[in-house]
């Protein structure tokens, strides 16, 4: 007799960028809760999210990027692996229906270094998971989490990110941004992190943003930007700096994706009253 299946396959989707080819990965969900949301009052963030027809308590998607560009295979954050918080761990199966191994992967780019975004990098026994690749991330990232004083009540993110980051220790990158591979350009976004960082992807006359954490829940940000969570850093720079490229995306009617954005991820931004509105990337079934 045959199992009534209850779980997805391995989710991906590939959009081209000109010569650039960026694949997002779905590497699993957060369960979130409305008290972490600030700049709106729970019972309105709740009857806004029911009424677009997701009620109950908010689930945040996770999702990676494998980017091939001019031969390199780069990888953009690495999920929550085995990270007991998330429903994660699903990029390695991501990856190989991609068709890359871990080992194929020459560049893992982080964009800062919360444990939804680095949880895959290592083992649990403290090995790369990505052996041949040098690992890319802002400075500011660096020194707030790496080399700065570990901050009351968050002792467990510090050591998360020194525990996922040390097996790379001989083979990081640090930048500031910049180009940092052909046509793939780092954009530093503080305000979610110090360091926190995105991708300008251009090759030809295309162009899209990675914008990674700006939104967590893409519907109800996109209306009120100005609702923060619990882990923005600064909250003040991050609604700021969520503002500012929101007028810039939907003024420049330029794609983005990101790492909490509703799967594909891929989508365009309008203005829509007095927020915004995500148009998702039609499905294509070749690039």
């Amino acid at each position: 007799m045959q199992t009534t299946p209850t779980k997805q396959t391995p989710s991906l989707y590939r959009h081209r960028v000109g010569d650039i080819v960026v694949t997002a990965i779905l590497d699993g969900t957060l369960q979130g809760a409305f008290s972490i949301l600030q700049g709106m009052p729970e019972e309105a963030m709740a009857g806004e999210m029911a009424a677009a027809f997701r009620p109950g308590q908010p689930v945040l998607s996770i999702s990676c990027y494998l980017i091939h560009a001019a031969g390199r295979v780069i990888l953009v954050d690495s999920g929550a692996g085995a990270n007991e918080m998330f429903d994660g761990g699903r990029l390695p199966a991501g990856l190989n229906a991609a068709g890359v191994s871990p080992d194929g992967v020459d560049t893992v780019v982080v964009t800062h270094l919360h444990p939804d975004h680095t949880g895959g990098l290592a083992t649990p026994d403290g090995r790369a998971v990505f052996r041949n690749a040098e690992l890319l991330l802002h400075e500011d990232e660096r020194r707030f989490w790496l080399d700065g004083p570990v901050r009351e009540g968050m002792e467990p993110y510090f050591a998360a990110a020194k525990a996922a980051t040390a097996p790379y220790a001989g083979a990081m990158r640090i930048v500031s941004g910049g180009e940092v591979a052909p046509g793939i350009s780092l954009v530093p976004l503080p305000g979610h992190t110090p360091g926190h960082s995105g991708l300008r992807i251009a090759s030809g006359s295309q162009q899209m943003l990675l914008w990674t954490d700006i939104v967590h829940l893409p519907l109800l940000q996109a209306r009120h930007p100005e609702v923060t969570i619990a882990f923005d850093f600064d909250p003040e720079q991050a609604r700021a700096q969520r503002r500012r490229l929101f007028d810039e995306v939907a003024t420049d009617r330029l794609l983005v994706a990101g790492t909490h954005m509703d799967f594909p991820t891929f989508a365009h931004l309008e203005r829509s009253g007095e927020g915004y509105a995500f148009v998702p990337q039609r499905w294509l079934p070749q690039l």
